[in-house]
């Protein structure tokens, strides 16, 4: 299965599973770019395309491919730092981008390049609204009148105090002049 849309037209990468047959159409052209060295280049592409799996779930995304030497790839929605999308211009032919994600691992590389999903768009806004809610997913008391605050986030609520007491501040020295 390629990219999926749910019964009402909107886009749902949790059915995502497989890269959509575009990124093998892509992995041939940019083989047969090599010249002479199409067949050693096509292999590997090839292999990749076949053994890519996708999973998204509540919790992350997964990737894995590989034969002989399998790769996994597991990463929660609250280590993702920054998502970036990226086309060339053969990529922008057949309708396609990577969407690489990137965590706070050091390395200056993408943690994780996604390939082969037609609603790149949709999916790096799907993952930026995961990433997102899954920083704020804690659950929530509420606080003094203010809006939820996430429990074990001392530092954020620290930061409220100190902006609530600041404007308290300002607030009596407006009134004393």
């Amino acid at each position: 299965m390629s990219d999926s849309t749910t019964s009402t037209g909107g886009f749902d990468p949790l059915t995502i599973t497989r890269p959509d047959k575009a990124l093998m159409w892509y992995y041939l052209i940019v083989s047969l770019l090599t010249g002479p060295g199409v067949f050693v280049a096509i292999l590997p592409l090839f292999f990749k395309y076949e053994t890519l799996r996708y999973r998204f779930d509540g919790e992350g995304v997964s990737m894995s491919w590989g034969i002989l030497f399998r790769r996994e790839i597991y990463l929660t929605y609250r280590r993702i730092q920054d998502i970036h999308l990226t086309r060339n211009l053969l990529q922008r032919w057949l309708g396609q981008a990577t969407v690489s994600i990137q965590t706070a691992s050091g390395s200056s590389s993408p943690e994780m390049a996604i390939e082969g999903v037609l609603a790149a768009d949709a999916l790096r806004d799907f993952l930026y609204a995961k990433m997102r809610g899954a920083r704020d997913h804690a659950p929530h008391e509420q606080g003094s009148g203010g809006p939820a605050e996430p429990r074990g986030d001392e530092a954020l609520g620290l930061l409220r105090d100190i902006r609530d007491a600041l404007g308290q501040l300002a607030a009596r020295r407006g009134a004393a002049e």
